[in-house]
């Protein structure tokens, strides 16, 4: 009788948890079919008009159309990108508030940086890679050096001399150099400048003798032949510039690599289905061939993967960077 009563008041209860945990199921799902129901802002620390502004532009124009709904582009340059990066890290983790940055926000600058207004592990979930770019040993059109090894040989016979420029202390460009120089036991001088444009310019006046720079950002005076490139810091050759050497090809050390990458990430606690259906999305986007061809202008290419992905990315690039910065003894505060 007991047993008999028992079964007619537990029948029910168990049937509304079965239900409460189908209810439960089924809320992820109904959040990827839906999002997003409302615009979604884009937060970048980048001017406009950009590589990873007209990378992000791209974006926006496939997802709006695909979504129904604007992807809103917020440009917030300025101040080592603080400025973008606290906008998103106090904006409502609902999925709807984006944050575009690169491998110098999340993974060098917690190495040349004493105190950071951010954490990039903390304060922020991992949504999608979207490229990533390696970097050319730019020289002036005119320089005698024939490759990479002839650049070390120059800097071996005159220790100190042998100038390189970047776009500011602690950037990828000037870490990369000193990458260089304890990969091949020299040392050289660098000389650091407000902004890109002017270390190219420098570069092809013999101003300086050397940097690092992508085909975005010294293509321009390389189609103009101010300036060649000696190699590509990368495992092997980049299509539009199979002619240029890797690294190792070109009398440097083998498997050297200067990389950026471009991801996007969200306000730590943002649902992750929302994570999900904005990785997916992006990736498919990514992953068309009229994209592929659009990023190959700028000489980027898609990177396309899981949100873990960048996890591993900051993790990888951020043992790196700390190596070299502190062997270089680089800090910016």
């Amino acid at each position: 009788m007991l047993t008999a009563i028992r079964s007619q008041i537990l029948r029910p209860a168990l049937a509304l948890c079965a239900l409460a945990l189908v209810a439960a199921a089924s809320v992820p799902d109904a959040v990827a079919q839906t999002f997003p129901v409302k615009p979604v802002r884009s937060v970048a620390p980048y001017s406009p008009g950009s590589g990873p502004d007209a990378v992000m532009r791209i974006l926006s124009e496939r997802l709006s159309r695909n979504w129904g709904q604007q992807l809103v582009i917020d440009n917030k340059p300025g101040a080592n990108g603080f400025i973008a990066i606290g906008d998103a890290k106090r904006a409502a983790p609902d999925g709807y508030t984006l944050l575009q940055v690169d491998n110098t926000h999340m993974a060098l600058q917690p190495h040349v940086f004493k105190q950071l207004p951010y954490d990039p592990i903390k304060d922020f979930e991992p949504v999608a890679p979207v490229y990533f770019t390696n970097f050319f040993v730019v020289v002036a059109a005119n320089s005698p050096w024939k490759d990479v090894g002839d650049l070390i040989k120059a800097a071996k016979a005159a220790p100190g001399d042998i100038t390189y420029g970047s776009w500011g202390i602690g950037s990828v460009a000037h870490v990369g150099a000193a990458s260089l120089e304890a990969a091949t036991g020299t040392k050289m001088m660098h000389v650091p400048y407000k902004d890109m444009g002017s270390v190219y310019t420098s570069v092809a006046t013999g101003d300086i003798k050397w940097a690092f720079g992508t085909a975005a950002t010294a293509g321009p005076m390389f189609q103009a032949k101010k300036v060649k490139f000696l190699a590509l810091a990368a495992p092997q050759r980049l299509a539009g510039f199979t002619d240029i050497p890797t690294m190792g090809e070109a009398g440097g050390p083998a498997g050297f690599e200067v990389k950026t990458w471009v991801g996007l990430f969200a306000p730590a606690g943002t649902p992750k289905a929302a994570i999900e259906k904005i990785n997916a999305d992006v990736g498919k986007v990514l992953a068309t061939s009229e994209v592929k061809e659009r990023l190959a202008t700028f000489g980027f290419e898609p990177y396309i993967g899981p949100p873990a992905e960048l996890t591993k990315a900051i993790e990888r690039d951020s043992r790196t960077f700390g190596e070299v910065v502190k062997r270089a003894k680089i800090a910016l505060d």
